[in-house]
């Protein structure tokens, strides 16, 4: 009887001392009008899912609340990266919300084993909170940021301010966040963990991969943790009047470089990704915004590279005839402006540098872009009226 008893405790302790733990997030990713994407991590497998309330007087507790899946094909998926897509909701409205894992122990074909819960805490602790986009707001504000390459040090003075109760509605990362994608911490440690602590847990940032996201033995999980409805690294969505195009301008060197290892097809991604374009601009959605912005890491503008040259070929034309009023780009480590007519593009294209950030605005008189230093000190203001 003793020997089972101690038996007995070891398990407990052995699963205990292992129980099922969050290690990173939750982050907001592609919040829509409807919808919203939900991304973390466990420190063992496990099935995922996402409740939700309303923002209103009762506690979370006072109801069965509905609960949204990480599921593929039907199945509920199994793993220790989630990301769950929450749908059918408002726009303009304020939800709150809490994720969970339960740990799976182990499975056969014909039997899951479930263990303990891991999860965002209610009782002790505010429920986390995200906001639908409102297309018809009155005025959107956003920060860009681009080529912290995982200096989070930087990426928090760039960032000061931003979190939920801020006039900021989301953050824009244009590319080039971490050096490599070689695995996961790398990319936790490099900005998103940063990001958690910052914000990202209740206001979302939007990704916008950069040449160096593309490159790594991790880079092919990209949109694992930056999904998007396209399942590709291009979307497009509308905040307020301004309505945003974001592209992935893919590497900067021809396809057969000896630093791409025999493995990049970015002039056939490029075209592919410039019918879907194409089908963007000629959108109700996109025509009838006051305020047309196209983001992209590399410029493709104002260089003899053959990735900006060949981006400069395939998305400029479609571009140039859609009313872009700026495009907002990275890549140099350096402040360029383009003014329209500069090389081909019909439209301003303002090239952040690595050590600024972008405070941007726009309401139904103008959009206002502030160049302004890690320190907060404004060192170009740019002013477009709208049309």
């Amino acid at each position: 009887m003793r020997v089972l008893f101690l038996l007995a405790a070891a398990l407990l302790i052995s699963v205990s001392a292992r129980a099922i733990r969050i290690t990173w997030g939750p982050y907001l990713q592609q919040v829509g009008t409807d919808e919203a994407m939900i991304v973390w991590g466990t420190d063992s497998d496990g099935v995922a899912w996402v409740e939700t309330a309303p923002d209103d007087n009762l506690h979370f507790y006072a109801e069965e609340r509905p609960k949204y899946y990480d599921t593929y094909l039907g199945r509920k998926k199994i793993g220790r990266l989630h990301h769950v897509r929450v749908i059918g909701l408002k726009p303009a409205t304020t939800y709150r919300y809490r994720v969970f894992t339960q740990e799976v122990l182990d499975k056969s074909a014909y039997r899951i084993d479930y263990g303990p819960v891991a999860s965002t805490r209610v009782y002790q602790k505010e429920p986390l909170r995200f906001t639908t986009l409102n297309p018809t707001k009155e005025k959107v504000s956003f920060r860009v940021v681009n080529d912290i390459h995982a200096d989070t040090a930087r990426l928090a003075k760039l960032l000061t301010g931003v979190k939920r109760g801020s006039d900021t509605d989301f953050v824009l990362y244009n590319g080039d966040m971490v050096s490599h994608m070689d695995d996961e911490p790398g990319l936790m440690n490099g900005f998103i963990n940063k990001s958690v602590e910052l914000f990202a847990s209740e206001v979302p940032f939007y990704m916008v991969r950069g040449n160096h996201e593309g490159r790594g033995l991790y880079a092919d999980e990209y949109v694992s943790y930056f999904p998007a409805a396209t399942q590709m690294p291009y979307y497009a969505f509308r905040q307020g009047p301004v309505y945003f195009v974001v592209l992935d301008g893919g590497e900067d060197k021809p396809d057969s470089d000896i630093e791409y290892l025999g493995r990049n097809r970015m002039d056939d991604y490029r075209e592919e990704q410039a019918k879907w374009l194409k089908s963007v601009v000629e959108s109700p959605e996109f025509k009838s915004a006051p305020y047309k912005v196209a983001v992209v890491h590399v410029p493709p503008s104002g260089s003899t590279w053959h990735g900006p040259l060949h981006s400069k070929k395939l998305f400029m034309p479609i571009l140039n005839d859609a009313g872009i009023d700026v495009m907002l780009c990275g890549h140099l480590h350096t402040y360029v402006y383009l003014p329209a007519g500069e090389d081909g593009n019909n439209f301003p294209i303002l090239i952040n540098s690595n050590k600024d950030a972008l405070h941007v605005t726009a309401d139904k008189k103008s959009l206002e872009i502030s160049v302004r230093d890690i320190a907060g000190k404004e060192l170009k203001h740019f002013s477009y009226p709208a049309r």
